[in-house]
């Protein structure tokens, strides 16, 4: 098993009974693995079953967009730092061609001279500060691992183990256990991560968005277990985890909401094939951006932005000259998704 990236610590100790629905215990077998983690964040591990080669595909990607920054720094670099040590070679008192003698100047001369420089100096400051920490964290970052560290230990394979990090928004979560409008805000962010037309629609690498970062060095802790045969890879099917200060490190239990998410995915696809029976296949992937982008944004999905967004999607459809809410009841049998 990988190195214990966080000191132990003395954690709470754990309640009598279990703790209120929808959580519970994480299973035993995953102790290892959770020992492992940063108690400040939310972790989502799915089993990734996407075909190998779809997978390197996308990694390809930003393996070819880095390289091309690297190759053009190099080069930018190899183009401008001759000139800057001109630059300081005169600021230190050695003449050269780029000496400006401002008493035998004009400000024709000056201002122009004075621009290009700053706009150098500039260019350059953004582009070390902005742009060259991308190619350096997917190479060589430490604090959660790297892609490169990643694919390296594991390679391409069917079923890969992927785990996501919560981001910022879980430093000001609440009591999820205890209070019940965090809850209710908890749940919703975990049903928008673990939809299944978004785990089957995307690979793991493609699940980074504005709520969750992907954990390298705990995906490659937990393929390194699925190796060792020290857990099958089916622990890791939809695992949610949370650290709470009186019950210790809690799983939400995702079976208790598996008929309801069964039967929306079961309307939804329906929707989309009587869309797409009609040649409106397009409305329908713009239906989901709208719902996912909203859904997405700071502030929760709040009963007057459900209803702003309602009436959006139905100017969408509209305009398309489909009544949208005929038309689900028709396709899906129901008057709203359930």
């Amino acid at each position: 098993m990988a190195r214990q990236r966080l000191p132990a610590k003395s954690g709470p100790a754990k309640k009598n009974g279990g703790p209120p629905a929808p959580f519970k215990r994480p299973p035993e077998v995953l102790q290892p693995f959770i020992d492992t983690l940063d108690e400040k964040h939310v972790y989502i591990t799915h089993v990734d079953s996407k075909p190998q080669d779809f997978k390197r595909k996308i990694f390809a990607v930003p393996v070819l967009m880095n390289v091309a920054i690297a190759a053009l720094f190099v080069y930018r670099h190899y183009c401008i730092l001759p000139y800057y040590l001109r630059i300081l070679a005169s600021v230190l008192g050695y003449p050269n061609e780029t000496t400006m003698v401002v008493e035998e100047m004009d400000w024709a001369e000056i201002v122009p001279e004075v621009g290009k420089r700053a706009f150098s100096f500039m260019l350059d400051f953004l582009l070390f500060v902005f742009i060259w920490p991308w190619p350096v964290d997917f190479c060589l970052a430490q604090n959660h691992g790297n892609p490169v560290v990643w694919r390296w230990s594991v390679g391409f394979r069917d079923r890969e183990v992927v785990v996501r990090r919560s981001r910022k928004w879980s430093g000001t979560m609440r009591d999820v256990v205890n209070d019940s409008e965090a809850m209710s805000l908890f749940m919703s962010r975990i049903g928008m991560a673990t939809s299944p037309m978004l785990l089957e629609e995307k690979t793991g690498y493609m699940l980074m968005d504005s709520d969750w970062d992907l954990d390298w060095t705990a995906m490659v802790d937990a393929t390194t277990m699925v190796d060792k045969k020290m857990v099958t890879i089916e622990a890791f099917k939809i695992v949610v985890l949370v650290f709470h200060e009186e019950w210790g490190w809690l799983c939400v239990d995702m079976k208790l909401g598996e008929g309801a998410e069964d039967e929306k995915r079961r309307q939804v696809f329906a929707f989309r094939d009587a869309l797409v029976a009609v040649g409106k296949e397009d409305l329908f992937y713009r239906w989901i951006e709208v719902i996912q982008f909203e859904t997405s944004q700071p502030g929760g999905f709040n009963t007057e932005k459900q209803k702003r967004v309602a009436r959006q999607i139905r100017d969408m459809f509209n305009s398309q000259g489909i009544n949208f809410d005929e038309f689900w009841k028709e396709s899906v049998g129901t008057d709203t998704i359930s």
